[in-house]
């Protein structure tokens, strides 16, 4: 399985939009409960990541320039 696995993060917004996931924490135990709100702030967590990541690929070029013209002034 690729690390980059787009159909698994389908698969989750799916999930996430149809409700499932609300009722499948109001209908589970303590136990299942905290693994699930566990797993979201792993996910968040990995979200935050990705953005940060993204923005450094997306603007490096252009942050590199901006850092560099302040640093020539």
């Amino acid at each position: 399985m690729p690390i980059l696995d787009i159909e698994l993060l389908e698969k989750l917004a799916a999930y996430f939009a149809s409700g499932d996931l609300e009722q499948d924490f109001e209908f589970a135990d303590e136990d299942k409960r905290g693994r699930m709100l566990d797993y979201l702030e792993k996910l968040m967590d990995l979200a935050d990541t990705a953005d940060a990541i993204a923005t450094k690929l997306i603007f490096k070029d252009q942050l590199n320039e901006m850092l560099g013209s302040k640093t020539q002034k």
